[in-house]
C-alpha cells in the first residue's frame, strides 16, 4: 500500500468516525457499522453501513452524511455507500441445539489460501491443534476432494473411519481432534477426476455425513482445511454454511497476494467475515541474519490495505516441514516451542475476531 493512499484511507476512517451513531451516540467504525471500506488508488471509495431492520429511515440520513463526509477527503472521486438492514440477533443457541449449520458443531471457521503451494493444510493443522491447546473441542475437516492432505499431515493414511448404526461416519481422532477427509475414504493413488457437481456433493456429505459432536457434547470449533482457489467448492461451503469467519493463508510475494485479494473478495460477496490474514513462509534465519526468500512484510501490507485483521508470521522452519512430513503437526508435539505459542496466540485472536463478528444474514434495501 502506498504512502499516499494509506494517507487517505486514515482521513476517510477519521471522517466516517466522526459520523455518529444515532442510536449508541458512538462513532461508526467504533461501533462496527462500517463493513467492506474499499479505498482504490482511483480514488473511488465504497463500503456498507449496517443498520438494525427498524431504523432505515434513521440511518438513510448517517449514510447520507457518511457519503458527504468521504466526498470532502482530498483525493476522493467517487463515494458508494449502501445501506443494509439486520434482524437482532437472537440468542446464542444452548449446547442442546443444532448450531452454526452443523450437527454438533458449535462454530464453523474456514482456513483458505487464493493459490496452491502457500502451505495453508499445515497452517490449518497447526491451527486446529492451537484451538485444541487452547482448551476447546475441535474437529479438522479436510474438503480439498482434489488433493487432500490431512491423512498425510497426521499419519494416519491407512485408517478408514467406522460407520455407526445411524449411517453417519466417526471421525478419527487423534492429537485430541476428530478428523475426516475424503482421503480416509478413496485410494490415495486415485485421481479425483470429478466434475464440480461431483465435487460439491463430496464435500455435503464430508460435512453432513460425519457424527461431528451430540447435543449434549458438541464440539466448540469446525475447522475446514479448504481448497486453494475460489471455485465451485469454496462457493458451495461459503453459501451452504453460515460460517463464523475465514482465515486467508498466503506467503510475502507479490503473486500469491494477488490471490489473497480476490479470496476477500469472494468471501465479502458471500458475507462470510474475514477474521485474519497470516503470512507463511515469512522469513529463513541464517547465520548471517533473516533472509526473506519470497519477500518481507506483503500479507501484513495486504491486510492493512483491506481492512483484514493481520494475525502473524510464520516462518520458514525445518522442524515444521518435517514435522508435517512425519505425521505429526509441529503444535502438538512441540507445544512449549516459541512457534507453537504463536499459533496459540494467533488461533486465540481469531476466534475473538469471529466472536466480534457474528452477525444475523443481511437485507439489502434501495431507496
Amino acid at each position: 500500500m502506498n504512502t499516499s493512499l494509506k494517507a487517505r484511507r486514515e482521513k476517510i476512517s477519521r471522517a466516517l468516525d466522526a459520523i455518529k451513531d444515532p442510536l449508541s451516540g458512538k462513532g461508526l467504525l467504533e461501533t462496527g457499522r462500517i463493513q467492506g471500506l474499499d479505498c482504490g488508488e482511483d480514488g473511488k471509495v465504497r463500503f456498507t453501513i449496517e443498520a438494525p431492520t427498524g431504523s432505515e429511515r434513521a440511518f438513510g440520513a448517517v449514510r447520507d452524511a457518511a457519503e458527504k463526509a468521504v466526498a470532502s477527503v482530498h483525493g476522493v472521486t467517487k463515494v458508494t455507500a449502501v445501506l443494509t438492514a439486520h434482524a437482532a440477533a437472537k440468542a446464542a443457541p444452548t449446547p442442546a441445539r443444532q448450531a452454526e449449520g452443523v450437527a454438533g458443531v458449535r462454530s464453523v471457521i474456514a482456513v483458505a489460501s487464493g493459490k496452491g503451494g502457500v502451505g495453508k493444510s499445515t497452517v490449518a493443522a497447526n491451527l486446529a491443534c492451537a484451538l485444541a491447546a487452547n482448551g476447546l473441542k475441535v474437529g479438522l475437516l479436510d474438503v480439498d476432494v482434489y488433493g487432500p492432505s490431512l491423512p498425510t499431515l497426521f499419519g494416519i493414511a491407512a485408517q478408514k473411519p467406522a460407520m455407526r448404526p445411524d449411517k453417519k461416519l466417526d471421525p478419527i481422532v487423534k492429537f485430541g481432534l476428530k478428523l475426516m477427509s475424503i482421503g480416509f475414504i478413496v485410494d490415495p493413488e486415485q485421481a479425483m477426476i470429478w466434475r464440480g457437481a461431483m465435487a460439491t456433493s463430496a464435500v455435503r456429505q464430508l460435512i453432513d455425513d460425519v457424527a461431528w459432536g451430540t447435543d449434549a457434547d458438541p464440539l466448540d470449533v469446525l475447522v475446514l482445511d479448504m481448497p486453494p482457489g475460489t471455485g465451485d467448492v469454496q462457493l458451495t461451503i461459503a453459501q451452504r454454511l453460515p460460517l463464523a469467519g475465514a482465515v486467508i493463508v498466503s506467503t510475502p510475494q507479490e503473486l500469491a497476494l494477488a490471490d489473497v485479494r480476490r479470496g476477500i473478495a469472494m468471501f465479502e460477496k458471500t458475507h462470510v467475515p474475514v477474521i485474519g490474514i497470516i503470512e507463511n513462509m515469512s522469513w529463513l534465519e541464517t547465520p548471517a541474519g533473516r533472509m526473506h526468500i519470497f519477500g518481507e512484510g506483503g500479507a501484513r501490507r495486504t491486510a492493512e490495505a483491506l481492512g483484514a485483521p493481520f494475525l502473524g508470521e510464520i516462518p520458514i522452519d525445518v522442524s515444521l516441514r518435517e514435522s508435517a512430513d512425519n505425521g505429526a503437526p509441529f503444535v502438538a508435539t512441540h507445544p512449549d516451542h516459541a512457534l507453537s505459542k504463536a499459533f496459540r496466540t494467533m488461533a486465540a485472536a481469531a476466534m475473538e475476531n469471529a466472536a466480534r463478528a457474528v452477525k444475523p444474514a443481511p437485507v439489502i434495501r434501495f431507496e
